[in-house]
């Protein structure tokens, strides 16, 4: 039988009764912790049902293609009913360091000229044309300095109205060398991020955003859960070395330590492509269960999910891990 916050209590109440005077101290901490969790109330995290919808898209060597694409499939997704809707890494351009520096915009100051970040300006209004939460994808950012260039790989996130909600640039950065399989090194020419995204949509609540590699960072994702996340969004482009390894096993690894949904959006892949995407899109729920995905021989499409704040609830009531963690034992990361 799964112990309870009920029975737990006798248990520590028959052995306060028996027990010698000098552990009685750490026993009452821990009885005072279980009336703490048989008391709290927690408010919902996702306040209304939503659809979400992963949109894996391919991108072109046409910057003007890929932007007209995307809105095509934006549209098609909102006639889906979707409230939350996702781009892929990258939706822009092709993904590479040879093509980082020639797709690259300015976004600031904010808002930039459409002249320069004609990407910026595109997700404004397909937001806003289509009444949709736009996580659009990510896109290479140039900031001009005086020591040369950076250039940065960043998600933009637009509310229903076209206005921008937050800016999220990728903290971790892909530099891997797998012996056989694929070697890549996005810090050659970009610059990491140095913080976490949380964004407040008013209606459903707080999702986190970031990017690919970082889905690999547990610590990023407890962040963003323990600040009040419902969802937590990865546009990537995995490759097919570490996507059949991973992909999917990240996914529901960041939704069941967190007991949030989390939803990874990838490019369709283009065998002609120098950089072969996963693809496999997909949306999980906090349980770990595998909602929606791509098919192995999808290229471009969309999937889909409905969430549910009973769904997050039912999870964290059945295996509270909210109430059980120690931090007497270990630290919070969220505070640091």
């Amino acid at each position: 039988m799964q112990a309870t916050p009920t029975t737990t209590w006798r248990a520590i109440r028959s052995i306060l009764s028996h027990h010698p005077l000098s552990t009685h101290a750490l026993l009452r901490n821990q009885l005072g912790t279980l009336r703490k969790m048989s008391s709290t109330a927690h408010a919902p995290l996702l306040r209304q049902p939503v659809k979400l919808a992963c949109i894996q898209l391919a991108a072109g060597p046409s910057k003007a293609t890929n932007l007209s694409r995307a809105a095509s499939k934006v549209r098609e997704a909102a006639a889906t009913g979707a409230k939350i809707v996702v781009l892929p890494e990258c939706f822009n351009s092709p993904y590479g360091c040879d093509y980082f520096p020639s797709y690259a915009e300015p976004l600031l100051p904010s808002p930039p000229p459409e002249s320069a970040a004609p990407s910026f300006h595109a997700l404004a209004a397909m937001a806003r044309d289509n009444s949709v939460y736009l996580v659009g994808g990510s896109i290479p950012e140039l900031v001009p300095s005086a020591d040369g260039p950076k250039y940065y790989n960043t998600s933009l996130v637009f509310s229903p109205s076209g206005a921008l909600l937050a800016t999220h640039r990728k903290v971790h950065l892909f530099d891997i060398s797998i012996p056989g399989g694929i070697t890549f090194k996005e810090s050659d020419v970009l610059s990491p991020g140095d913080a976490v995204t949380v964004v407040e949509l008013p209606e459903y609540g707080r999702v986190g955003v970031a990017i690919c590699y970082d889905v690999r960072f547990p610590e990023l994702a407890m962040v963003a859960a323990r600040r009040g996340c419902f969802a937590l969004v990865y546009p990537g482009a995995f490759n097919t070395v570490t996507g059949p390894l991973h992909w999917k096993l990240l996914g529901r690894a960041r939704a069941v330590d967190n007991q949030v949904y989390v939803a990874l959006c990838s490019p369709a892949r283009d065998v002609k492509a120098k950089y072969h995407a996963y693809g496999h899109s997909l949306i999980v729920d906090p349980m770990a269960k595998v909602l929606a995905e791509a098919g192995e021989d999808e290229g471009e499409t969309i999937v889909t999910a409905e969430l549910t704040g009973e769904t997050i609830e039912s999870a964290r009531k059945g295996i509270p891990l909210r109430d059980q963690r120690r931090f007497d034992v270990y630290p919070d990361v969220s505070k640091a």
